[in-house]
């Protein structure tokens, strides 16, 4: 009779991150990729991710014949994959090569998460992959994806769509967005701020906001929103003070009150400048908070909701469930003090839904 080892098993490695580069790929999407996955994090003590970059040619061409990329490892090496990135290049009517779309069709098949960077929403999409799921795509691109695959619920003026297992983006610094949004459902709130830090990115814009804003520049400097998002951030859980104006409780009209302009005017600024309402701004500061919290050990629901400016535990629950897929104690079990979240394969989490 065949004795059974005493020795436990070894622990599973980092989650792993493979990003597919072929033919005229986006260097910027790729150094996004890098930036966000490939990057030691001294600062946090361990990897959060093995990461490596596969081809199916030995030598690469990035877009334009900006550069070729050598050195990387064979198409092979996307059938490792937690995580697979897809490529992403300018040439969108280019069908991709049959090894790629067929390396896309075997992650899919074996359960690993999928992510597409601007039109790399195309090669999902090509691959088959998309039918019947959300997605979105460079909004310039919306309407020769929606002639192609009329089977993919495009949503073309949003950062970013997580379906689940596969998530899109809708190009450029939408890329670091939905990079930042991966860490943060992989590792929680508090590792993604790191990681925001070291880039020196918004640690949070959440992915229902738009594409682009009315007025990338101001018309005049002092309508920046900085200064009273940089106030209200200080204040997201200060107990209600007794009067109106300012010094009460944050809410949109406060917002206005420190702005030195009315609530239509201050909404009309975030939808111009930020792609969102102050509301929503507001809420999803509190939210992000509120992980923080729980993170950092406070187990007290009532205790987060009040710190947060959620207010109840029952508001917590909700909105905590609608921005993460998770409910409190979920989240304090993979994300708090000793959960299993930072170590180990990661299990997929409930897609977090945008407005």
């Amino acid at each position: 009779m065949a004795q059974e080892s005493s020795q436990a098993p070894a622990p599973a490695g980092p989650h792993r991150v493979v990003v597919i580069v072929d033919e005229n790929s986006n260097p910027f999407e790729l150094g996004c990729a890098t930036e966000v996955f490939g990057l030691r994090r001294p600062e946090l003590g361990r990897e959060l991710y093995d990461f490596a970059l596969c081809s199916p040619e030995p030598g690469t061409l990035m877009r334009d014949g900006f550069f070729t990329l050598t050195g990387v490892a064979g198409l092979a090496a996307a059938d490792t994959a937690d995580t697979l990135i897809v490529p992403n290049r300018p040439d969108t009517d280019v069908p991709r090569r049959p090894a790629v779309l067929d390396a896309v069709r075997r992650a899919h098949a074996r359960g690993a998460r999928l992510v597409g960077f601007c039109s790399g929403a195309f090669t999902l999409a090509e691959a088959g992959v998309l039918d019947g799921r959300r997605a979105t795509a460079h909004w310039q691109w919306a309407d020769s994806f929606r002639e192609r695959f009329p089977a993919v619920r495009l949503e073309p003026d949003v950062l970013f769509v997580d379906d689940g297992d596969i998530l899109t983006a809708a190009g450029s610094s939408a890329a670091l967005d939905l990079g930042l949004h991966i860490v943060r459902r992989d590792h929680g709130a508090e590792v993604a701020n790191s990681v925001s830090r070291r880039l020196v990115f918004a640690a949070h814009r959440d992915g229902g906001q738009r594409q682009f804003v009315e007025r990338p520049v101001p018309d005049v400097p002092d309508a920046s929103l900085a200064p009273v998002l940089a106030w209200a951030q200080e204040r997201l859980g200060e107990p209600p003070a007794p009067g109106p104006g300012p010094a009460g409780p944050l809410t949109v009209a406060s917002l206005a009150a420190h702005a030195g302009v009315s609530p239509a005017t201050l909404h009309r600024r975030f939808r111009a400048q930020l792609g969102t309402t102050p509301l929503a701004w507001l809420t999803g500061e509190r939210v992000a908070l509120a992980c923080r919290l729980i993170e950092r050990g406070e187990e007290r629901l009532d205790v987060v909701a009040r710190r947060s400016g959620l207010g109840t535990a029952a508001n917590l629950r909700a909105r905590l469930r609608r921005e993460t897929g998770l409910s409190p104690t979920d989240y304090r079990r993979r994300f708090g003090p000793g959960g299993p979240g930072p170590a180990g394969r990661i299990p997929a989490a409930a897609p977090a839904r945008t407005p």
